[in-house]
């Protein structure tokens, strides 16, 4: 099974809210739609590990929390400054969740 983390992004929320609708006029089945996420899940682990070769780097000024569990770093940061090669950018608060990229499978 793939990480389902990119559901909570604004692609895969509208997927998700596109299924519900199909789901409430009767066009597909839950399970289909079931089916529907799982492909999406996969699909978007298998693009953005395959696909993506930018690079960038950040810096913070404070690690606030850090946590470990099931093969996911989830971290939250403050002050942090991004930079790609001619791109920068300064945030006050980000929270980075990290998962094993090689094999793209929650265990």
């Amino acid at each position: 099974m793939s990480y389902q983390l990119y559901r909570n992004t604004t692609l895969g929320n509208t997927l998700q809210e596109s299924l519900d609708e199909l789901i409430q006029y009767g066009q597909i089945t839950p399970g289909l739609a079931f089916k529907v996420l799982l492909q999406f899940d996969k699909c978007i682990n298998n693009a953005l590990s395959q696909r993506v070769k930018a690079r960038v780097t950040f810096k913070a000024n404070k690690l606030n929390t850090y946590r470990f569990c099931d093969n996911v770093w989830t971290l939250m940061l403050n002050e942090v400054e991004f930079r790609e090669v001619h791109e920068f950018a300064k945030v006050d608060k980000v929270k980075i969740v990290a998962c094993d990229g090689k094999s793209g499978e929650f265990n």
